[in-house]
């Protein structure tokens, strides 16, 4: 079927400029304008701005982290009518199948849930397969597990550690690696309660810094184009803007993106001990070019913090909002489930707001700063289209300021920031730069052969109306919504790497668990004939 979309403003930062003209799609690719073909159907976008769809890094939308806030917090998702799609997650209120909807609505095509825990795989795949329209990855979290530990304690090379990281990946079809708060969560189950970068993780021996190195090189040696995603030590603590200035000065030139780094953007100036330290870090970020980032973005609202960081968690429980939360401490990450209400009124939450918009706005590369709220934890992904017009309009950065304590203005520079990004910056952070990061060729740009995910916005001038309901949205060619509304559901794939890796560690490990398991290593594999028939595999070539 050949498709026409005729005369919108092609915002492509690849390959195709700022310019009025038209797209055309053969059945799910783009396709160059074909001679002396019949149309099968049109749709006029004129005066409207077409973009790739979306491309999310990290929202954590799937597994059990997820399902238990889920079940802590019922007053935040009650339920309702059961879609006539009878899927098994479909009757209540930000269930799996409406993440779908929701983002498919604001014109994202690719979502990837950042933090699964290997032995939770299954888990993750099968929400992540009831999750419609979007196409979806997971990261593998490594860097607290007894048997990388080990090796580390041990010795054992490099390439040893590479083939037991890709023989994890491959067991939970993962896209990459995602490593937590390194060692902290083993060093509390020794009562640790604070953890940094040269910290000793007891029994083992090794520094939070040796795992992430380990772990940055492994990843590189497996050529699995996503670097290490690495949620660093310290998260929330004021002052910890020096374990990222550390982190990132440990990272010895290796590619390394950092997670959510509006958490680590905190000083100590100032009576309350609490300041942005943003300007800081961004210089840090823009020197190393070797060194990505996502944002983590505070917005104001009720939300439930999420995290395999059990360490960070069980600090943070006291502070909950409402005052309930759940901490379990399991085998390497274990993990906490915290609700929080960020408010404009407090002091605290009114500085981290004004951290993110900072890092936006003061790293000067938007291909390598990536547009996050690390959903839900600095707020829900349906917020994406208020700070998506708050990095386009200085005036309204200046209003919402204004609303705040006036002490928040003396410890952040957002006031005397001019820049507002502009709709190419915007296709760049949230379109072509992830796609780039994540190895996803096929994706993220409008030139012909790639794959026809496709976002047509009204050109409003109030851009958050404008990012809030996508006028039409194509997965793989197939219109699947229209003026803000669903049109129809269908399945997307799920994206993983396949690095290659000596099978020897095979044998190790499978040794490993039936002696310390005593169950068969293969009961936490994800085999695709126990997941439903409507699960896509879609493999992502290595790097060169």
């Amino acid at each position: 079927m050949l498709t026409w979309l005729r005369g919108g403003r092609v915002i492509d930062p690849v390959g195709g400029g700022n310019r009025v003209r038209d797209l055309f799609i053969e059945d799910d690719r783009i396709v160059a304008e074909p001679l002396r073909r019949a149309v099968d159907q049109a749709y006029d976008a004129t005066g409207k701005v077409v973009m790739a769809g979306g491309i999310d890094i990290h929202s954590h939308i799937a597994g059990g982290n997820v399902n238990t806030a889920r079940l802590l917090l019922p007053e935040l998702h009650p339920g309702q009518t059961p879609s006539s799609s009878k899927l098994p997650f479909s009757s209540a209120r930000w269930s799996t199948f409406e993440t779908g909807c929701l983002y498919a609505k604001m014109g994202f095509t690719t979502v990837v849930e950042p933090a699964m825990s290997p032995h939770h795989a299954l888990h993750a795949h099968l929400e992540l397969a009831d999750t419609p329209i979007i196409d979806k990855g997971t990261l593998t979290v490594l860097g607290n597990d007894d048997f990388l530990l080990s090796m580390l304690r041990q010795g054992e090379s490099a390439s040893a550690i590479a083939d037991y990281v890709g023989a994890a990946v491959a067991a939970t079809r993962g896209l990459g690696v995602k490593c937590i708060n390194a060692g902290g969560a083993t060093a509390f189950k020794y009562n640790a309660r604070a953890f940094s970068l040269d910290d000793v993780v007891p029994h083992y021996g090794v520094t939070s810094r040796a795992i992430v190195e380990a772990l940055q090189q492994a990843v590189s040696d497996l050529k699995i184009p996503h670097p290490l995603h690495l949620h660093m030590n310290n998260l929330g603590i004021a002052g910890n803007v020096e374990t990222a200035l550390a982190t990132i000065d440990a990272a010895r030139g290796l590619p390394l993106h950092l997670a959510h780094v509006q958490f680590y953007a905190y000083g100590t100036e100032g009576k309350r001990g609490f300041s942005s330290a943003a300007a800081r870090l961004a210089e840090a970020v823009n020197a190393a070019k070797n060194v990505t980032v996502d944002i983590g973005q505070v917005m104001f609202g009720p939300t439930v913090t999420v995290s395999l960081d059990v360490l960070r968690q069980y600090n943070g429980s006291r502070n909950a909002r409402p005052n309930k939360s759940v901490i379990f401490d399991g085998d390497a990450n274990g993990g906490g489930i915290v609700p929080y209400d960020y408010r404009r009124s407090d002091f605290y939450n009114a500085v981290q707001w004004a951290c993110g918009l900072e890092l936006f706005l003061l790293i000067e590369d938007s291909w390598r700063v990536f547009f996050t709220t690390d959903h839900p934890n600095g707020a829900p992904f349906t917020t994406y289209p208020d700070l998506l017009a708050l990095l386009m309009s200085r005036d309204l950065r200046a209003e919402w300021l204004a609303e705040m304590p006036r002490s928040v203005a003396e410890m952040t520079t957002l006031g005397a920031i001019a820049r507002e990004y502009t709709l190419d910056e915007i296709a760049t952070m949230t379109r072509a730069a992830p796609a780039k990061l994540l190895g996803l060729a096929d994706r993220g740009h409008l030139g012909p052969g790639a794959r026809a995910d496709i976002a047509v916005y009204d050109d409003h001038m109030d851009r958050a109306r404008m990012f809030r309901d996508a006028h039409l949205v194509f997965k793989d060619g197939d219109l699947v919504v229209r003026d803000g509304g669903v049109t129809h559901y269908r399945a997307g794939r799920t994206l993983e790497a396949r690095p290659l890796f000596d099978r020897a560690i095979e044998r190790r490990l499978d040794a490993y668990y039936d002696e310390v398991y005593r169950a068969p290593r293969d009961l936490f594999a994800v085999h695709p004939d126990i997941l439903p028939r409507t699960v896509r595999f879609e493999q992502v070539g290595l790097r060169q």
